[in-house]
Parts: C-alpha cells; sequence; structure tokens
C-alpha cells in the first residue's frame, strides 16, 4: 500500500515537472519553428494581429511546418550587416563587462572573505544594500555621473557601472568563504605573500564562485535593455537586445530568425555553466 503510494507521489511529480516544462519550453519551440517558416506560412499566421487594419481574429498558429526554409537565416546573415553592428556591440561590451568583474569584483570578494578588518561588517551589508537596488533607483545618480565624466553615449556608460556592480561581489564572496582559515594560516607562516594566497589558494578553491559569476553576469548582461536604452542614443552603438524591438511587422520572419540566434549562445552558457549557476544561485541564499 505504502508502495502504490509512493508510485503514486512520484507520476503525479513527473506529471507535474512535465507540464512544466512544456509551458516553458512552448514559446522556444514556437520561435525556433516559426523561423524555419515561409513567408505565406508566417503572413497566414500573423496577418490578423500584425497588419495595418487589424482583426478580431486569432492568430491561426500551426506548430507544423509545411514548407521549411532557410531564407529569413540567409536574409539577416547576408543582406543585414546591422545585424552584425549590434551583434558584436553586445559582444563587446558583455566581455568587457565580465573581465572587468574578474579584475574588480573577484578581489573585492576575497578581501571580504580572507582578511578582517574594522567596518568590514557594515561594508559588506552597504554592498547588499546597493545590490537590492533596482536599476530604476540608480539610473539618475549614474547618469547625472557619467554625464560629468563626458561617457554618455558611449559604451564605456554601460560598461563601466556593470563592472562596478556588487553583486558579483557578493556571489563570489560566497566561494570563498568555503576557503578555510587554517590554510590560509598556514600559508602565511610559511611566507607566502597576500597576493600569492589569492593566486594559489583562494582561485583554485573558490573556482566555484568565479565562474557563478561570470555565467550569471554572461545571462544577465546578454539581455539587458535598460541600460543600454538608458545611455545610449546612438542606434549604432545599440547591443543586439535593442535591435529585435527595431524590426518591423513586415520583417515577422527576420525577427524570429534573430531571436533564435540571439538565444543560441545564452543557451550554450548555460548548458556548459548549469552546475556553477545552481552553486551560485544556492549560495546566494546562504546568511551571512
Amino acid at each position: 500500500m505504502k508502495y502504490q503510494k509512493l508510485t503514486c507521489k512520484k507520476a503525479t511529480a513527473a506529471a507535474g515537472a512535465a507540464v512544466l516544462a512544456v509551458m516553458v519550453c512552448a514559446p522556444v519551440l514556437v520561435v525556433v519553428l516559426g523561423s524555419l517558416k515561409s513567408g505565406n506560412e508566417l503572413s497566414y499566421s500573423l496577418d490578423p494581429v500584425l497588419s495595418q487594419s487589424p482583426t478580431e481574429e486569432s492568430i491561426r498558429w500551426r506548430l507544423l511546418v509545411l514548407y521549411p526554409t532557410l531564407r529569413h537565416y540567409s536574409r539577416l546573415l547576408i543582406w543585414t550587416p546591422d545585424f552584425f553592428t549590434v551583434f558584436w556591440n553586445l559582444v563587446k561590451m558583455v566581455a568587457c563587462i565580465l573581465a572587468g568583474h574578474l579584475l574588480v569584483a573577484v578581489p573585492a570578494a576575497w578581501a571580504f572573505a580572507a582578511f578582517r578588518f574594522r567596518g568590514r561588517h557594515l561594508l559588506f551589508t552597504m554592498y547588499v544594500i546597493f545590490m537590492l537596488l533596482p536599476f530604476q533607483v540608480t539610473m539618475l545618480p549614474a547618469y547625472l555621473v557619467l554625464s560629468g565624466m563626458r561617457l554618455m553615449d558611449t559604451h564605456a556608460a554601460v560598461i563601466l557601472p556593470a563592472v562596478f556592480s556588487t553583486y558579483p561581489v557578493f556571489i563570489a564572496y560566497r566561494g570563498f568563504t568555503a576557503v578555510p582559515k587554517e590554510l590560509l594560516e598556514a600559508a602565511r607562516v610559511e611566507g607566502a605573500g597576500e597576493f600569492a594566497l589569492f593566486c594559489s589558494i583562494g582561485l583554485p578553491l573558490g573556482s566555484s564562485g568565479v565562474l557563478s559569476v561570470l555565467v550569471l553576469g554572461f545571462l544577465d548582461y546578454w539581455n539587458m535593455m535598460e541600460q543600454p536604452l538608458a545611455f545610449l542614443k546612438e542606434k549604432v552603438l545599440w547591443p543586439l537586445s535593442l535591435y529585435l524591438p527595431e524590426i518591423t511587422q513586415g520583417q515577422a520572419g527576420t525577427a524570429l530568425a534573430a531571436s533564435v540566434l540571439t538565444l543560441v549562445p545564452a543557451a550554450l552558457v548555460f548548458v556548459m555553466g548549469q552546475d556553477y549557476l545552481e552553486q551560485g544561485i544556492a549560495a546566494s541564499g546562504i546568511k551571512s
């Protein structure tokens, strides 16, 4: 009897997980299959909503692709040079931000984890408070500072505030707290310097936190919209995330193809760094 109840519970949990998985994956599947549809198929499905005189008729979306084509991808990759401009803008900004996290946030997290100094807890509490502030709150001060530094309408206006974000410090700090203090003290007794401790002990043993910073940072900034929208006026400087809304309603296939190409790097990073992503999320839920 107990075995039957346990089996029933497992079956119910599996069914619930399957339903949630379908709900999560369905939009992605629709985008991928839609990017393979011909122009006529997309017009048949989307004209009731995207036409100049929309009707009350609902979208007639067919999951099965009757006439698959790669024309939208070829048009985007060959005949749309603007796509490459915004794509490399995004790659440049994300790469610079992640490099800045390695140079700024990771050493700061090590300092909080490895050293004991006056005001440490107060300073770390301030970091946590700043981490909780949404972008809408910090946008105006950041705008005034960047304007005073004459960095507005440059990629540095997006990169610098992200580099000095407090969230990667918090995540990396959780990884460094796993380093045994006795090991550090023994290395200091043997004459190891602080920089050597950081490179030879801190980074190897706290690598999970550092990799969590990189994975979470990539997934966050690859899809950023508010920061470049607020600090970049010239469209030639825009990242890929701001390019998609600019595609007109007559280019539905191109928009779907661009969405798929935007999704691919994030999906690859998520798959490769899933373990570190889970560790970072778990670490962020542990209280000091």
